[in-house]
């Protein structure tokens, strides 16, 4: 299994295409530009199976209709963000001065508890990770020492936590308790910037020193 980082939109949100020997892949968190996205489906020679989304927020969210609709694929979504998508409001994009409120329909399935997950050939665990958002999930590919945090954990960074539904110290909580006691050399693929390890936050993410549970 292979995977690919597209920083998309004037957020540079990061959408993830996780992708087989065979084509099949999934697309984790279109944010913005479909069009680049397709671009790189068409270069590679991808078969997309479905849309995963890590949470809610709008600069995820962006390009999940026309991504779904192009490739008929559904979309996976926490239980408690299934209404966010088609509501400003929630999803945030109602805050921001200048930007147009982003909307998409709701999704396909929904998650509701921790689970080991086969989707289309691919296996992973779902992580609930809350606390940048009260239904934010994270995906650990064991057999490939990968999570996708989505806006949880960052290099040398975490989430924010003042948008609607925010809690820091739920968030500071699902960091140490989900993800730092992942193996130590499992690469974390954030929503926001570049790549790090489970090892390199432990060790110098300033968020997380003095964390107690």
């Amino acid at each position: 299994m292979e995977w690919k980082q597209l920083p998309l939109g004037p957020l540079q949100t990061n959408a993830y295409l996780i992708y087989q020997k065979n084509g099949d892949c999934l697309i984790i968190d279109p944010g913005e530009e479909p069009d680049k996205i397709a671009e790189w489906v068409r270069q590679k020679k991808l078969n997309p199976k479905a849309i995963l989304l890590t949470h809610a927020h709008f600069d995820h969210i962006g390009a999940v209709d026309d991504i779904r609709a192009k490739y008929e694929i559904p979309v996976y979504v926490h239980e408690q963000e299934k209404s966010w998508l088609s509501d400003p409001a929630k999803n945030g994009s109602a805050f921001f001065a200048g930007l147009s409120e982003i909307t998409a329909k709701g999704p396909d399935y929904t998650w509701n508890r921790e689970e080991e997950m086969t989707i289309e050939g691919f296996v992973f665990s779902l992580l609930y990770t809350p606390g940048h958002s009260p239904g934010s999930v994270s995906f650990y590919f064991p057999e490939q020492s990968l999570v996708i945090s989505g806006d949880a954990l960052f290099q040398g960074s975490i989430g924010r936590t003042d948008l609607p539904g925010g809690d820091g110290p739920l968030l500071l909580k699902s960091i140490h308790q989900k993800l730092l006691t992942l193996p130590e050399d499992t690469y974390v693929l954030p929503g926001h910037g570049q790549v790090t390890t489970i090892s390199d936050e432990m060790d110098s993410n300033p968020f997380l020193n003095g964390f107690s549970i």
